[in-house]
């Protein structure tokens, strides 16, 4: 025995020295396994974001499409929203067939502002009630606003454009010969007289026209709400 004030014998003091380190290698090995796994884990992890992404099928499906009509100066191949990333032959002719579409709907539009607005309408009465087609309002307002159309003009308008779409402006006897073509062996404006280099030319200014008439529409439709002048097209 020992006063409780002087130090524990030399061969007491390390039995309690070995003790204590024993029982912290315990709980150090205890507590360090997750922390192990959570390092081994954070290295996968940053092992696979530096992984070099996998670009070789995207890139070869964008070569595959580059030498297509439409990719021509000054832009060339132009697709900044990836529309095409990984796309195939039917996705490419999709969204050709959408493009020609609205290209032609647009120059039509287009069109339509700058004749209403030069004056030029429809001769005769819109309705029953004596209402003349140059008594409404040119571009939106004649489907917005106080002073547009009937809705039974609308409703005409739009079933109209449906009958359209569904029955004439598409490949009913599905003899065309390219994207676009709605001719169904019936209107032709002598198109088969003309040679392949002239075809492709003649389809590349309808891209071309079609592409300015959907910016120029667009671009008609707001400075009418912001009003002013256009020139050629008059006041808005």
């Amino acid at each position: 025995m020992w006063h409780s004030a002087l130090p524990p014998p030399r061969r007491m003091r390390m039995r309690w020295s070995w003790s204590v380190t024993l029982n912290n290698a315990r709980r150090n090995r205890t507590v360090d396994q997750p922390a192990i796994a959570n390092d081994l884990a954070t290295a996968l992890y940053a092992a696979i974001a530096f992984t070099p992404a996998q670009v070789g099928p995207a890139t070869t499906s964008l070569n595959a499409f580059e030498s297509e009509l439409g990719a021509q100066p000054p832009l060339g191949f132009f697709d900044p929203l990836g529309l095409l990333d990984e796309a195939g032959q039917g996705r490419f002719e999709r969204l050709r067939y959408v493009e020609i579409k609205h290209g032609r709907i647009c120059q039509l539009a287009f069109l339509g502002n700058i004749i209403t607005r030069a004056g030029l309408h429809i001769p005769g009465d819109i309705d029953t009630a004596g209402d003349s087609f140059d008594s409404y309002p040119n571009g939106l307002a004649a489907f917005f606003g106080p002073d547009s159309i009937p809705t039974d003009g609308k409703l005409q308008i739009l079933f109209f454009i449906g009958f359209l779409e569904l029955f004439v402006m598409k490949d009913v006897t599905g003899e065309n010969d390219f994207v676009g073509d709605f001719r169904n062996g019936a209107l032709d404006f002598g198109w088969d007289s003309f040679d392949e280099q002239t075809k492709l030319s003649k389809r590349a200014i309808e891209l071309n026209n079609g592409r300015a008439a959907m910016m120029g529409i667009l671009g008609l439709m707001v400075h009418e709400q912001l009003g002013g002048s256009v020139p050629i097209v008059g006041e808005l």
